[in-house]
């Protein structure tokens, strides 16, 4: 299956709370959207990766998905090196996307900056001929991207461009609001007994809707996600850019 968009990011719920609103938004518009995770977040403090998978499951039919998948590395201690770049690269090969969305290029999280350059430098990887990486038996093609896009997390970067989600901000809730083990999402904890953690607070949830208003105040909109471009952006003329 080729995709138009994939996003391949280090934990599952990173893609939902930081670009949620712009897959959906895509998917909207016909685009075959899919989400790659890394790890399973087994190191998070609350829930386990059998949970986090379940939860993974349920965001990916709220948001319309045409696939998603976990590659199983350590949370927390993969490494960009080749092994896990050949893994990538199988992936990318895999869906063949024209464009890829990987995680905030620095953030609170070390994994998310490392998540990053491992996704990066395998999209390099991806394109070299002399690699080989096998799926269902047989070699793969080289594939690389148009464009790789970052997304902003925790710390607070200055986006190239931002997307109006306004009309997806009830969806992008919603699907983050399927890890009910790690968020705050209604009038009681919904893990009760778990410790508490920076994301398992209301404060958290209303820190996220108010980055979102921050970026869509920017360009008129009530609600926006901010990106960041690992290269030039080509476009034909001035008024491809709104």
């Amino acid at each position: 299956m080729k995709l138009d968009i994939l996003v391949i990011v280090a934990h599952p719920d990173d893609a939902e709370l930081s670009c949620s609103g712009t897959l959906v938004k895509a998917i909207q518009q016909g685009k075959k959207v899919g989400i790659v995770d890394l790890t399973k977040g087994e190191m998070g403090t609350r829930g386990t990766p059998e949970l986090r998978m379940e939860e993974a499951e349920k965001a990916s039919k709220i948001m319309g998905l045409s696939v998603r998948e976990n590659l199983g590395f350590a949370d927390f201690y993969f490494k960009n090196d080749a092994e896990h770049q050949k893994e990538v690269s199988r992936i990318i090969r895999k869906y063949q996307p024209d464009i890829i969305i990987t995680n905030a290029v620095e953030d609170r999280h070390p994994d998310h900056g490392k998540g990053a350059r491992l996704v990066i430098d395998s999209c390099f990887m991806s394109g070299l001929r002399k690699v080989v990486t096998i799926e269902n038996g047989k070699e793969q093609e080289p594939w690389r991207p148009k464009n790789v896009f970052h997304v902003i997390q925790s710390n607070y970067l200055t986006p190239d461009f931002v997307v109006d989600v306004t009309e997806q901000w009830d969806v992008k809730v919603e699907a983050i609001k399927a890890f009910a083990s790690q968020f705050f999402v209604g009038d009681a904890d919904a893990a009760p007994g778990e410790p508490q953690t920076f994301i398992s607070t209301p404060q958290f949830m209303q820190f996220l809707e108010a980055r979102a208003r921050e970026y869509g105040q920017r360009v008129g909109a009530q609600f926006a996600e901010g990106f960041m471009k690992s290269a030039p952006i080509k476009v034909n003329d001035l008024f491809d850019l709104v």
